[in-house]
């Protein structure tokens, strides 16, 4: 597979400095030989530059950063429209708000190929919130919202050429959900998966039934990896950890899964703050996960000594 790298050192929807080191240490603890070594050929296509910030003002006085994320997301969704034409694009986090542009993007793409893009949203959090609804302001929360539809970012956020249909989302690991999102989620339909059920039925069932429903419609699949769908022991390098979270073998078991199905077509990795990791380890674990995804077998995984 070809594939393309592309940095998005987005901090400001986060409300905590250290995301925008997120693409160079993914970069430091090995992504592109990780791929190369399994055979994939690599563009790394440097790092995105936000368009020009412009006036935005809106009646939630507790929104931050609206401004910047706006014009992140508008320079985003065309880079990774432009990412996508004949690669598998990985856009490096940065905090989840680049998620708003990379999905804008690439649902654009899907359309013009006329096929169905579903989201595997691998995350702690839905973030499905509005510029409405949101009470802490941080605008890591709402890209789901936006790329899926939901009302009212029509003025603010870039007008969307296509959208995912929330009823193709599956949010995975959810585990902190605030009341406005959970009304939202049931509305909209998106199939949310919390750690309840992946502890009552295991995660390989639910994830499994969704790649179906993917596979039958000869859909596009994009994956979100959010560094707190882990859980906080295994991945301490987030500023939203969240107890509970996914185990080191349920996280590889997903992208194993997902590297079997052959139906990924586009990749974030977000959320990562080298500011709060231990000697890289988050860093490398997520590497680990994304060569998971693209092909890296058990047999194949080496020996670290710390």
């Amino acid at each position: 597979m070809h594939c393309t790298i592309l940095g998005a050192p987005i901090q400001a929807g986060s409300g905590r400095m250290g995301c925008d080191m997120g693409p160079s240490a993914l970069r430091t603890a090995g992504l592109a030989s990780a791929l190369t070594e399994l055979g994939h050929t690599l563009t790394d296509l440097g790092t995105v530059t936000p368009a020009a910030f412009r006036t935005v003002t809106h009646g939630n006085a507790a929104l931050k950063a609206l401004p910047e994320i706006t014009a992140w997301t508008e320079a985003l969704t065309e880079a990774a429209y432009s990412a996508s034409a004949d690669a598998m694009p990985i856009f490096l986090g940065g905090d989840h708000s680049i998620s708003a542009g990379t999905l804008a993007g690439i649902a654009r793409r899907a359309a013009d190929l006329g096929r169905p893009l579903f989201v595997l949203w691998l995350d702690a959090h839905p973030d499905f919130h509005t510029l409405d609804t949101t009470a802490s302001g941080n605008l890591h929360g709402v890209p789901l919202a936006y790329a899926s539809g939901q009302a009212g970012f029509e003025g603010y956020f870039p007008s969307l050429k296509a959208q995912v249909d929330p009823k193709r989302i599956c949010a995975l690991g959810i585990r902190s959900v605030d009341q406005a999102e959970r009304l939202a989620l049931g509305k909209a339909g998106v199939t949310v998966h919390d750690m309840r059920m992946i502890d009552e039925h295991g995660i390989a069932p639910l994830l499994r039934a969704f790649l179906e429903r993917v596979g039958a419609e000869n859909g596009m699949l994009h994956v979100s990896l959010d560094v707190d769908f882990l859980d906080p022991s295994i991945a301490p390098a987030v500023g939203t950890t969240v107890p509970g979270g996914a185990t080191f073998r349920e996280a590889h078991l997903v992208m194993e899964m997902l590297h079997d199905s052959g139906l990924v077509t586009s990749l974030d990795l977000v959320e990562l703050n080298p500011f709060l990791d231990e000697r890289g380890r988050t860093a490398t674990l997520m590497v680990d996960l994304t060569a998971s995804l693209m092909g890296r077998r058990i047999m194949d995984r080496p020996t670290r000594s710390y």
